[in-house]
């Protein structure tokens, strides 16, 4: 397991310089020494900057954005920096908008590893040789990425099988790099304040999760299984098979698809398949798992879909999918349906129903943007919408107002942007929207079926027995606490912080503008009453408190001036 423990016990003692080393000069290499500088490096690492080497950065570098730059460090630092890159580019709810745009065009350029390391992998896996777990299987691999490759095999019973085996030390190599990240993510949030509104060692700690997931190719394999489940009865559908006794914790083993790219058009055509038909059946399929099913393929790009014989369609690479709850699926039905109809009230409320959010924003302005947006993207004839466009305003009008997305609900507006994009090059006239109008017309009206009611009302039923069960016992747990005088109340006033300063400050000024007043009358006796010592005719110490009041005085002034409260 990743333990968030382990990585954050690094401190001081660094068994990792080298590696440190490595990235912290690549951040220089991409111009961010602003941020090492901020970071104040030297207080955290012992021996500090002297561990960077001296970097020159190329010209072009400086030429480049800011998130270019990022994207770039990523791709050099190797494996896990890509990874979480790949993990971040799914988060709106974690990095602004245009990061995200930016890291959805990661690329691996991992070389895959030696032959000898694939069979000492399974023999570790499966406590046998790999000729005896499989029949025969082709040492070099057809894929590569940055956690496995994958290689054509058999099994003992000659299938033809599709073998994925995690990279050699890639847990080790991990965690060392997700030590560095945190202890680097935990002195940002410490020392610049910009960093922190983002809460960079939340974000290392999400991404440590999901990893943690992709390092188990078991859950690949239940992806899988759950949905061929799913579309068991669909002949339209193809679930690659799992091979349960050849699959581990590092290996996964599936049935071999060998089929044609769904954005390979030439292939298609030139083996007489339909394309219209194909790409309904694709729209169809990224529908049922959303509007019915709720669990999705989160990464359907032309590369992970094949087109088999008789135009069905076939999803490979379950590493990530989505699931989006019962409640939030109905309440997206209810959103498109409020912008169908034009009612951008309870657009604004919806939103705001599935975001999430610190504080309530402002309903009304977020109605009026919202009617903005849908004017600008939905006005147009279906064909003419540009999808990726619009969600990508989409996420700026709600960072704009604080609101974030899930990341299950923004992996699923990507999964059907994926599926758009191919769609468009397999039919440039299909409309993708239209296509989803019976689905979500069936969803809204599953709302109200008999069974569904029937469900929700023995729901209710259920929790309203169970409070009744439960409140006796409440009740004598509140008296009890309060017969004892343990049972306590805590209140909480929002500003009143800000309300307590500002009585202090009124009462500082009323009692200021007392003493100056005291120090005017007095000053007048004594001058009045000719109280020595006496200086051309005058008291002095009259004229010494006159000339107190007046800088009192000016003070005050001075002070209420630059509050701009008069």
């Amino acid at each position: 397991m990743l333990s968030i423990k382990t990585i954050g016990r690094v401190g001081k003692r660094y068994r990792h310089l080298l590696r440190y080393q490595q990235i912290l000069a690549v951040i220089l290499k991409y111009g961010f020494e602003n941020i090492i500088h901020a970071m104040n490096i030297d207080r955290y690492i012992e021996s500090g900057l002297q561990l960077i080497p001296f970097v020159t950065r190329h010209e072009k570098v400086e030429k480049l954005s800011n998130t270019q730059r990022i994207r770039m460090a990523l791709e050099e630092l190797g494996p896990t920096f890509i990874k979480m890159g790949q993990v971040l580019s799914s988060r709106p709810d974690l990095i602004p908008v245009d990061l995200l745009q930016e890291l959805a065009k990661l690329q691996d350029h991992v070389p895959p590893f030696e032959f000898e390391q694939v069979k000492t992998i399974i023999a570790s896996e499966f406590g046998l040789p790999h000729d005896q777990v499989f029949r025969s299987m082709e040492e070099t691999p057809f894929a590569s990425a940055s956690i496995g490759q994958v290689h054509r095999a058999r099994t003992r019973d000659n299938e033809p099988v599709a073998v994925k085996i995690q990279r050699p030390g890639i847990r080790k190599t991990i965690e060392i790099d997700l030590e560095i990240i945190h202890h680097l993510a935990s002195i940002m949030e410490n020392n610049i304040e910009e960093a922190a509104i983002f809460n960079p060692v939340r974000i290392v700690e999400e991404f440590a999760k999901t990893l943690e997931k992709e390092l188990d190719y078991a859950v690949e394999a239940s992806n899988m299984e759950r949905m061929a489940r799913q579309f068991e009865d669909d002949r339209t559908i193809h679930i690659p098979g799992v091979f349960t006794a050849e699959s581990g914790e590092r290996v996964l083993t599936m049935e071999y698809i060998d089929g044609i790219k769904a954005d390979d058009i030439e292939a298609l055509d030139a083996a007489g398949l339909d394309r219209k038909l194909i790409t309904r059946r694709g729209a169809d399929f990224i529908m049922k798992q959303v509007f019915e099913y709720g669990f999705f393929h989160a990464d359907p790009h032309p590369g992970n879909i094949f087109i088999l014989e008789k135009n069905r369609i076939c999803p490979v690479d379950f590493g990530m999918t989505g699931f989006v709850d019962k409640t939030t699926r109905e309440v997206f039905v209810d959103l498109i349906h409020s912008i169908a109809v034009n009612n951008h009230k309870l657009t604004a409320r919806l939103l705001c129903e599935l975001a999430e959010y610190e504080t309530l924003p402002d309903l009304s302005r977020l109605e009026k943007e919202v009617s903005l947006f849908v004017s600008l993207h939905l006005s147009k004839a279906l064909k003419d919408i540009k999808t990726a466009r619009m969600l990508n305003q989409f996420l700026e009008l709600c960072a704009a107002h604080k609101l974030r997305i899930p990341p299950d609900f923004f992996l699923m507006m990507k999964a059907f942007i994926s599926i758009e994009g191919v769609a468009r090059q397999l039919d440039p006239d299909f409309d993708m929207i239209s296509h989803a109008v019976p689905y979500v017309t069936a969803a809204k009206q599953r709302k109200f079926k008999p069974s569904r009611i029937a469900e929700e009302v023995m729901g209710l039923a259920r929790e309203s027995y169970r409070l009744f069960q439960a409140f006796p016992g409440d009740a004598m747990e509140i008296m009890r606490l309060a017969k004892s005088g343990k049972l306590s109340f805590s209140i909480k006033i929002d500003n009143l912080d800000k309300l307590l300063n500002n009585q202090d400050q009124t009462s500082n000024r009323i009692s200021f503008s007392i003493i100056i007043a005291a120090l005017i009358l007095g000053s007048a006796v004594v001058i009045n009453s000719n109280v020595p010592p006496i200086l051309f005719g005058v008291s002095v110490i009259g004229i010494a408190g006159f000339v107190a009041a007046a800088v009192l005085g000016i003070w005050l002034l001075i002070a209420i001036i630059q509050k701009g409260r008069l």
